[in-house]
């Protein structure tokens, strides 16, 4: 299986991609979780808002397979929903990198990204 990872992103050991501009991070689950999870039938609601360290639970998702959760990889505060994946969950599966994104923080500790992998990293911990 091929899996996509796209450069110019950070990445988690949980599965989690995030694209820094300035100081906000676009965060979602890459390829390999969203193929890992299968059909992904339901996102629990995400609270603008709310204040995330890194680590911390951003939301569930289910999957016709599992329940899973989504972590953030960075700490700060959600500043934006992604509405079109509670209504649509599938297109986390279409579009993980696109479409498919969680939500977007306004990064509070930009010095987190360090303890990210980059796009090979991220494909080499995935081979393991």
């Amino acid at each position: 299986m091929s899996i996509k990872v796209l450069e110019g992103l950070y990445y988690s050991k949980s599965d989690e991609w995030i694209k820094v501009e300035n100081d906000v991070g676009t965060i979602g689950i890459t390829d390999y979780a969203q193929d890992q999870l299968g059909d992904i039938v339901y996102v629990e609601e995400i609270k603008k808002g709310k204040r995330l360290n890194k680590g911390d639970v951003i939301t569930t998702v289910e999957s016709v397979k599992a329940v899973s959760e989504v972590y953030s990889p960075i700490s700060g505060e959600v500043i934006e929903v992604n509405q079109t994946i509670l209504d649509e969950p599938s297109q986390i599966n279409k579009d993980p990198f696109g479409e498919g994104w969680f939500a977007k923080i306004k990064i509070s500790k930009p010095d987190e990204t360090k303890e990210l992998m980059n796009a090979s990293d991220y494909s080499e911990y995935r081979k393991e």
